[in-house]
């Protein structure tokens, strides 16, 4: 059966799980002692945290992992409905932990609730979770796994043991990319791995799923072009031109260029964050600027990137923040 990379090449043991030493030694004694914690797992996207807690589950319980491990992606059920009853009716149950016929040792006494995305639920939510993590703590052990864990209440923070996950190096993802790519058969530039390492910013998942989207569509030999156009992010002369239109104090001149920018596909939040790499950057625009006004800049790009997420008019944010740009850049 056809499977997407992401999960074909998912680690299927905790000792697989790339550049997460610490995490991975905490885990590997809780498994052989069959003594898991409650665990909340934090850090960036596609760094290996769901990887991580569902390939020790499947060391930790063998052959009745289905039936002793459910996963819910909180982003989706979050409500305080959904804690009281699906959680709460499946960690209620109570599990046995006897060795079998043949003297091997059965998996240890207590299930597993791996709760996806869980700084996405409401507070309610979340006390009722705590309730239920304090009065079936000896049959059930959960893993919270989230972005931000400062987005959790203390008192579920405060009963879990925290590991927070790194965002890969680039020697690590380039490594792992390079390997898929040699198993799949996929021709692929070094300069294309480094791009592709670049624009994913740390995010196992995204760069495999933008490698395998590439195999696809171009077939032959992948260069560095290829993947700046399947990312979506703009080349670095538009990126360039975006600042020289700011520098050239014409209003008229940089409307039509937002508006020629959004036509041809690319998101107000890309131009954002691609203009925030050149201001923080060692290149002729960044030295050109005072260290005031990039900061000034970099204030008013967080600001429109909140409008844009807030589902705010592109059009009108980036005016707003090119408009910006060029009170800063005037000389």
């Amino acid at each position: 059966m056809a499977l997407p990379w992401v999960e074909k090449y998912r680690p299927k043991s905790v000792d697989e799980v790339s550049h997460q030493g610490d995490v991975i030694g905490s885990l590997r004694k809780a498994i052989e002692e069959k003594n898991l914690p409650h665990l909340i797992f934090y850090g960036p996207p596609g760094t290996g945290k769901t990887s991580t807690i569902l390939a020790a589950a499947r060391e930790l319980f063998g052959k009745d992992y289905r039936s002793r491990v459910m996963e819910l992606n909180a982003s989706d059920e979050r409500g305080i409905a959904v804690v009281r009853n699906k959680i709460k009716s499946f960690a209620q149950v109570a599990v046995s932990s006897q060795t079998d016929r043949s003297g091997v040792d059965a998996p240890p006494p207590y299930k597993l609730i791996v709760l996806d995305e869980a700084d996405s639920m409401t507070t309610d939510a979340q006390s009722a979770l705590r309730r239920t993590m304090e009065t079936y703590s000896k049959v059930t052990r959960f893993c919270i796994i989230c972005n931000y864990i400062s987005r959790l209440i203390p008192p579920i923070a405060s009963r879990c043991a925290k590991f927070r996950f790194k965002a890969l190096p680039a020697e690590a993802m380039i490594e792992r990319l390079r390997f898929i790519s040699d198993q799949e058969g996929v021709e692929i530039a070094p300069e294309g791995l480094v791009e592709l390492m670049r624009l994913s910013e740390g995010d196992m998942r995204r760069a495999i799923q933008m490698l395998q989207s590439l195999h696809q569509l171009h077939g032959g030999r992948i260069e560095p072009q290829a993947v700046l156009d399947i990312s979506g992010a703009l080349p670095d002369d538009k990126i360039v031109k975006v600042f020289e239109t700011c520098k050239g104090q014409n209003f008229d001149a940089m409307q039509q260029l937002v508006s020629d920018t959004l036509a041809d596909g690319y998101p107000a939040a890309q131009v954002a964050a691609q203009m925030l790499d050149y201001l923080v950057g060692e290149g002729p625009i960044a030295r050109a600027m005072s260290s005031a006004a990039k900061a000034k800049i970099a204030v008013q790009l967080a600001e429109v990137d909140k409008q844009l997420i807030d589902g705010a008019d592109e059009y009108m944010q980036l005016c707003n923040l090119l408009a910006f740009t060029m009170r800063m850049m005037r000389t």
